[in-house]
């Protein structure tokens, strides 16, 4: 049989869709592209904004389209936080929880069986399934057709990490993403994700080298460490209990050792450092709600780390951050940035901004544009806010006009490009390590494409040839001059 994913949202998203479908190719199944006519459809989710509410249901429906005949699974955060909702969307045949998604193979197993027994007893036929309460009944091929499969838990029934299953592949050949971390126990006033994600569950470490091992087998040589909050790895007491000592039988955090918010991180990177191989290990986000300067320091210690964090900033007014419960102030998140530049001056630092946020005043908004300036971000992702029901910050008084969130964002976007270019100017003339992915053609001209490790994109002039052969290879390569949107380069 054959199954397609469709996938919205973050890069854990991404690694979960992948995890799931090579389970499904070890079970003898066949994966096609969305776009393909499959059995079996599975839309992972995203919840995240309203924005990403509507894309869910919309794939939803288009699945349907292709093959009226085939069995649709919804799964993500969409799936957990609105189940009745997702199961109310026209063609849906099942909806499963973050718990639930682990077992997504056994419960396509189970609708297959329910439809056939179904279509085989006639209308009268239900075999103990039960419908989600606003769950329309549907029909298939004018047959009657079984109702909705919905397995949810709930937010506090998720206290242990589970395995979607290891990645061999992903479709990035240089860079792949590993997921070490579930969960989420900040919330923020706007945010809808740990109702949609649970607690904070952290991965095995042995589990994660293991994964680690298979792709530096199969030629990667960049790891995104990615979670739903990263910097929390390795923050439950059970975690130290469980993997605190290393193989040789000692203690990972020497005698005295106080240990800190960002320990569990270095454990892990202690440990993926000692993988023979030349790679490169990324962080996908480290949350300031959660580290100061001085962890964020620690972390330069591991030689493999690049010198990139995605630092999400939200807002740059005290007063917004401060609604946002963000548990910073701008001059702590200053402090994190300053203590790695004062180490390296071109380390990058990429960023989420909400604008809009109830309550924002011009002035709020000014603040966040002069920190953009400030900061001189690698790469900014605005993003209006977005109401979310069940957060604090949906029944805050002073919600601002979707035309006024609307026109701050792309103010601060196109401001975002401006400082972006800004950092790159400020890197010229510096060495840094890239790492080459691909040949792309530009004006007519071919160049081979890759990212330093501070996250600026690099352009080299030269052949198809030469861009195929300097496909996943490491190079120090002195910035140039700016380009589009990121800098030439020389192989030094």
């Amino acid at each position: 049989m054959k199954i397609a994913f469709y996938t919205l949202g973050c890069k854990v998203n991404q690694y979960e869709s992948e995890a799931l479908r090579e389970r499904f190719l070890e079970l003898g199944w066949e994966s096609v592209e969305a776009e393909d006519t499959a059995d079996v459809y599975v839309v992972n989710t995203c919840t995240v904004t309203g924005m990403s509410d509507r894309k869910s249901r919309q794939y939803i429906r288009r699945m349907k389209r292709q093959n009226p005949d085939c069995i649709t699974a919804v799964i993500g955060c969409y799936a957990q936080v609105s189940p009745e909702e997702a199961a109310a969307v026209e063609g849906v045949d099942l909806v499963l929880g973050t718990a639930e998604k682990a077992d997504l193979p056994q419960y396509i197993d189970r609708v297959l069986e329910e439809r056939k027994a179904v279509q085989k007893a006639g209308p009268e036929a239900q075999n103990g399934l039960l419908p989600a309460e606003s769950a329309p009944r549907q029909e298939l091929g004018g047959a009657p057709r079984p109702p909705v499969l919905v397995a949810v838990s709930p937010r506090n029934s998720l206290r242990k990490y589970r395995e979607n299953g290891e990645i061999t592949a992903m479709e990035d050949r240089t860079r792949a993403f590993i997921k070490i971390q579930e969960g989420c126990d900040r919330f923020c006033t706007y945010c809808v994700i740990p109702f949609a994600r649970g607690p904070v569950r952290s991965r095995d470490p042995e589990s994660v080298l293991r994964e680690a091992q298979k792709l530096l087998a199969q030629g990667y040589k960049e790891f995104v460490l990615a979670g739903i909050n990263t910097a929390l790895y390795g923050t439950e007491e059970e975690f130290w209990e469980e993997y605190g000592t290393l193989t040789d039988g000692t203690p990972f955090l020497k005698e005295g050792e106080e240990r800190t918010t960002v320990s569990g991180l270095e454990l892990l990177l202690y440990k993926l450092s000692q993988l023979p191989g030349e790679f490169r290990i990324r962080l996908s986000s480290l949350e300031p709600t959660v580290v100061n300067k001085d962890e964020a320091l620690r972390l330069l210690a591991y030689p493999k780390l690049c010198h990139h964090l995605h630092l999400s900033l939200q807002s740059g007014s005290d007063s917004v951050l401060k609604a946002m419960n963000r548990r910073y102030n701008m001059e702590e998140y200053r402090s994190i940035v300053s203590a790695l530049r004062q180490q390296d001056p071109g380390y990058g630092i990429s960023t989420d901004i909400i604008v809009g946020f109830p309550g924002e005043t011009a002035e709020d908004f000014r603040d966040s544009c002069k920190a953009a300036d400030d900061v001189l971000f690698v790469k900014s992702h605005v993003f209006p806010y977005s109401r979310r029901k069940g957060t604090a910050a949906a029944d805050f008084p002073d919600q601002i006009p979707p035309q006024t969130k609307k026109a701050r964002a792309a103010e601060l976007s196109a401001q975002g490009q401006k400082v972006a270019e800004a950092f790159c100017r400020s890197c010229l003339g510096t060495v840094r390590q890239v790492l080459w992915e691909r040949g792309e053609t530009v004006d007519g001209r071919t160049y081979c494409t890759g990212y330093a490790d501070n996250y600026i994109k690099v352009y080299l002039p030269c052949s198809e040839e030469e861009a195929k052969a300097l496909e996943n290879t490491f190079a120090d390569v002195l910035l140039l001059e700016t380009f589009r949107e990121g800098v030439l380069g020389r192989i030094q």
